[in-house]
């Protein structure tokens, strides 16, 4: 006796079902690590603008002598809250002031707090530019 063997031309229910739980784990774990590098994303930004809005504190203390106004800091970071301390020079710094400028912001449920202090010398007032002409060609 002879068996005739067949030759099926498709897959098997089976083969298909393996398939797709398959594909479904690996959409599923791609889906948690994207989530992961979102939230590691915005704790990288929320941390950038900390930074931004503590040096540009520090900058106006050196350019102007004040801090950016309160209104203003808000406006431009309107998810930070920025303090600014100032506290006299001590032993080689005396004569400076110490400005500290404070950013904190929440990423999801993390913290991030930014403190960057500089040293500021006394403002004094602006020197007058004087404009030195020169008879030019003469010899």
């Amino acid at each position: 006796m002879s068996r005739r063997k067949e030759k099926y031309g498709g897959f098997l229910l089976t083969e298909i079902i393996v398939a797709i739980a398959l594909l479904g784990l690996i959409i599923s774990a791609l889906a948690v690590s994207l989530r992961g590098f979102g939230r590691f994303n915005r704790y990288q930004l929320v941390t950038q603008q900390c930074i931004a809005a503590a040096q540009a504190q520090l900058d106006s203390m050196t350019a102007t002598g004040k801090p950016i106004p309160g209104e203003d800091s808000e406006r431009l970071w309107p998810d930070l809250t920025v303090t600014v301390e100032e506290s006299p020079g001590a032993d080689q710094w005396r004569g400076l002031t110490l400005a500290e400028a404070t950013a904190a912001g929440k990423a999801y449920s993390k913290e991030v707090r930014i403190s960057l202090r500089r040293y500021i010398a006394p403002q004094t007032a602006p020197t007058q530019l004087r404009r030195v002409e020169t008879a030019a060609g003469k010899d």
